[in-house]
C-alpha cells in the first residue's frame, strides 16, 4: 500500500478545520484531522514543508514505523504543532488500514467493549437560572452527564458562556485575541451557588462536570474542589496550569472531587507524574492532539493500570473526523469513563458525512470500514479558511492572567 499522494483541505464551515487526505497506489484512501484551534496554518505550513514530502513511498500498513520517523525524524520533539501533525498521518493511516481490512476501526482495535458511547453536553447560562433551563432541555434530549457554566456577577466575559442567551458559545471571536477580565474571588464565591441549584432542582442522579479552564492557583483549586464536594461532581476540569504537574498533589490533599485533564497535553510525558502518582481520574487529551490512535492508546494503557479513565475532548474546533475516530476508541478502550459533546454546526455536518450517531445522549459506532468519515471538498471550497484567535484574560488589575 504505497502512498501515492498526501494533500490538505483547510476550510471553515462554522469553524476552521484542517483536513488531511492520504492516497494510496490502490486508490485507497484516509482522512486525519490537523486542526489546532488559533493555530491552525501553523499546522498547514509544518505538515506542507516538512511531512507531505516525506510520506509518498512509503508503505501505509506500517503505521508504527512511519510515527516514530515523524516523532523521532523531528528533533524537535512533543509540542502542539509537531503532534497535531502527527495525529492527523497516524488518523489518516489507520482509516487506510481499516478500509484495507475491510473492517470498522474499533473491529481493528480488538473490538467492542461497550455498546454505546455516553457523552455529556454543555449547558450554559448567563446567570444561574438560565443555565439551570439549559440542564433541563439537555435531560429531555436524553443526556444523563452535563457540564455547566454560568455567568458570574460582576465578570463580564465567562469562559463557555454565549454573549447572548440562545448563541453558540464561540471562544475564538476575533482575528486578534480578545482581552477579558477576570476576578477569581468573584469566581469561587459564586460556582457553588450553581451547583447547589442544579441539585436543588435535578437531583442526584445527573452527572454534573465543570471546567475551570485553568485559572486557579493550587490552593485556590482545592478550595473549590472542597467546597463543590456536597454536590458530587463527575469532574471537576483543567483547576490549573499543569506545566507543574507537582501541583496536582496540593489539590489531590485537599478534596475528593474527581479530577480531569489534559486537552492541552500532546505527549504520555505530561501525564506521567500525575498517573503514576494518582493524582488525576480522567485523561482528555483528543487524538487529533496526541499524536493519533498509536500514542493515545499508550496513554490510555498507561492510565488504566492507575485506574484512571479516558474523557476525550470534542469541542466543535475539533473536525468529525477526530470525533468519528473517537467514538471508535471509545467503543474498544476498556478504561473508558465520557466523550464530550458538542454538536456540530449543520455546514460542518454536511462537508464530513459520517455514520456514527447520536441517540439518547449516546453516541452509536458505525460499521462502514476505516473511522467512517469522509470529506466532500468540492463543498468545503465554498468555505475558505477565517483567521480567528482564542481571548486572553486579565485580573481587575490589569495583570495579564491564565485564559
Amino acid at each position: 500500500m504505497k502512498i501515492s499522494d498526501a494533500y490538505l483541505i483547510v476550510s471553515s464551515p462554522g469553524r476552521n478545520f484542517v483536513t488531511l487526505k492520504i492516497v494510496t497506489e490502490s486508490g485507497t484512501y484516509g482522512i486525519g484531522d490537523a486542526t489546532l484551534n488559533g493555530r491552525e496554518m501553523a499546522v498547514v505550513a509544518y505538515l506542507e514543508e516538512h511531512v507531505l514530502p516525506a510520506l509518498i513511498g512509503r508503505d501505509a500498513s506500517r503505521i508504527e514505523d512511519i510515527w516514530h520517523y515523524l516523532y523521532r525524524g523531528a528533533y524537535w520533539r512533543r509540542g502542539p504543532v509537531t503532534m497535531a501533525a502527527i495525529s492527523a498521518v497516524d488518523l489518516a493511516l489507520w482509516d487506510i488500514k481499516a478500509k484495507a481490512a475491510d473492517m470498522p476501526l474499533y473491529q481493528l482495535l480488538g473490538g467492542k467493549s461497550r455498546e454505546r458511547v455516553m457523552t455529556y453536553a454543555h449547558c450554559t447560562g448567563r446567570d444561574i437560572e438560565g443555565c439551570l433551563d439549559e440542564v433541563e432541555r439537555h435531560i429531555a434530549l436524553g443526556y444523563r452527564a452535563v457540564r455547566v457554566q454560568a455567568g458570574v456577577p460582576g465578570i463580564p466575559t465567562i469562559y463557555g458562556v454565549a454573549k447572548r442567551e440562545g448563541e453558540r458559545y464561540e471562544p475564538a471571536d476575533a482575528e486578534l485575541p480578545a482581552e477579558h477580565v477576570w476576578s477569581t474571588e468573584k469566581y469561587l464565591n459564586h460556582v457553588p451557588k450553581l451547583f447547589a441549584a442544579v441539585r436543588e432542582r435535578f437531583g442526584d442522579d445527573i452527572h454534573l462536570l465543570h471546567d475551570v479552564h485553568h485559572r486557579l492557583t493550587p490552593i485556590e483549586a482545592a478550595r473549590l474542589g472542597k467546597a463543590v464536594e456536597p454536590y458530587h461532581l463527575f469532574w471537576l476540569e483543567d483547576c490549573v496550569p499543569a506545566e507543574n504537574q507537582e501541583s496536582f498533589r496540593l489539590i489531590r490533599q485537599h478534596t475528593t472531587t474527581p479530577l480531569a485533564v489534559g486537552e492541552v497535553f500532546n505527549s504520555i510525558h505530561d501525564y506521567r507524574e500525575l498517573l503514576e502518582n494518582q493524582w488525576i481520574d480522567y485523561i482528555r487529551t483528543p487524538l487529533s492532539h496526541g499524536g493519533g490512535i498509536t500514542h493515545v492508546r499508550r496513554i490510555a494503557d498507561l492510565a488504566g493500570l492507575y485506574h484512571v479513565r479516558t474523557g476525550f475532548h470534542g469541542p466543535t474546533d475539533l473536525s468529525p473526523v477526530c470525533l468519528g475516530a473517537a467514538v471508535h476508541f471509545d467503543t474498544w478502550v476498556p478504561n473508558f469513563g465520557i466523550q464530550e459533546h458538542m454538536p456540530h454546526t449543520p455546514e460542518t455536518d454536511a462537508v464530513f458525512p459520517h455514520d456514527y450517531r447520536f441517540e439518547d445522549g449516546h453516541f452509536l459506532v458505525g460499521e462502514t470500514p476505516g473511522h467512517g468519515v469522509d470529506i466532500d471538498e468540492a463543498l468545503a471550497k465554498q468555505y475558505p479558511y477565517k483567521r480567528a484567535s482564542l481571548p486572553v484574560n486579565r485580573l481587575e488589575d490589569g495583570t495579564l492572567w491564565h485564559w
